[in-house]
């Protein structure tokens, strides 16, 4: 069934920059000048450009980029007069649970972008060389406002006990208070640049630690979940519960293994069926097509002397297919038994 929601279909068609440049040409020359008047030149610069690329926009185009636009003004206006869960109550009166939730979701992610934005100008190794030292808390504290890929590539640098300790600390963590941060502030001071949070933030929790997961290396993952399973047995099972590790394709229906099967390197299946248990090879073998099994089936026999590196990378990089598809909703991927599916 087609989208009817003009503001959800346009999400995919058009870049925020083009937003902004169609609520622009939406308001007309007189009125766009006067919000000129309040941008930096460079922002001005960049936006009229943006205006001149994007030439015209139809009536659905220009009624989407207006609502979604519009929803914003009423989601800022809300939470700048009450905090979030005012806002949270504003928008589901004027919009609904469902887009309430999206809008609220947006704003707490660039909150949290907002104010942390110095971090994405650092790499990993850099990262790495200022945490080192710290405490686990304040690891766990600075490395929820990374993105996740970032965040793992700190933590595969680690020690494993440390690993342990500091994937612990940022499942376990719910909000940071503005003093928890100022004195990360004052510690961080001659590493980073100021750091000025002014609400609660929700940072880390188990679905971002599995996130992290998601992304190290299959070592450093075995590794720190065994042990999280001395430790805290029962927050390792939550992790696992919430991120994809290849072993889980036995539990992908047939329909979503021959999709990502059409999307694998070849030889990535081989490298990664050379270690793969009895359930997992043959849910790939099942799915495949006869051509293609025969195929992998031969060159398994041919393809000694591999590198367990080497197997796990390509395992990697299978889940990493296979989670692209998902954001794509082009498969489905159950969670610890949060998704209900209807076929």
């Amino acid at each position: 069934m087609a989208n009817s929601n003009p503001v959800e279909s346009l999400k995919k068609e058009l870049s925020y920059s083009q937003k902004a440049a169609g609520v622009i040409v939406s308001l007309g020359a007189e009125k766009a000048s006067q919000l000129y008047q309040y941008m930096e030149g460079e922002d001005v610069e960049a936006l009229t450009l943006e205006v001149a690329r994007l030439g015209m926009l139809n009536a659905e185009e220009t009624e989407a980029v207006l609502t979604e636009f519009y929803q914003n003004c009423v989601t800022n206006k809300a939470v700048t007069e009450g905090g979030l869960e005012y806002a949270r109550a504003v928008l589901e009166k004027a919009f609904g649970s469902q887009a309430a939730a999206s809008m609220i979701a947006k704003l707490e992610k660039s909150f949290k972008n907002r104010e942390f934005a110095f971090l994405n100008k650092a790499d990993s190794k850099s990262l790495y060389a200022a945490l080192q030292n710290e405490r686990p808390q304040t690891m766990a504290l600075v490395l929820s406002y990374v993105e996740p890929d970032k965040a793992a590539g700190v933590i595969e640098q680690l020690p494993p006990e440390r690993q342990v300790r500091v994937v612990e600390a940022i499942a376990t963590m719910e909000s940071a208070s503005p003093a928890a941060v100022k004195i990360i502030e004052k510690e961080m001071e001659r590493k980073f640049s100021s750091i000025i949070v002014n609400s609660n933030v929700k940072v880390g929790g188990v679905d971002y630690v599995a996130d992290i997961m998601n992304n190290l290396d299959r070592s450093s993952e075995k590794s720190i979940f065994d042990g999280l399973s001395v430790n805290n047995a029962e927050l390792a099972d939550e992790i696992r519960k919430r991120m994809f590790v290849f072993e889980d394709i036995i539990t992908l229906d047939d329909r979503a293994v021959q999709r990502f099967l059409r999307d694998c390197d070849q030889r990535d299946l081989v490298l990664a069926l050379k270690t793969a248990n009895d359930e997992v090879a043959n849910k790939l073998f099942a799915n495949m097509s006869a051509r293609m099994a025969e195929t992998i089936r031969d060159d398994l026999e041919i393809t000694s002397n591999v590198r367990m590196k080497d197997v796990e990378d390509a395992q990697q990089r299978i889940v990493g297919v296979i989670r692209d598809l998902e954001e794509k909703n082009e498969i489905v991927i159950l969670k610890g038994g949060k998704d209900d599916i209807i076929a």
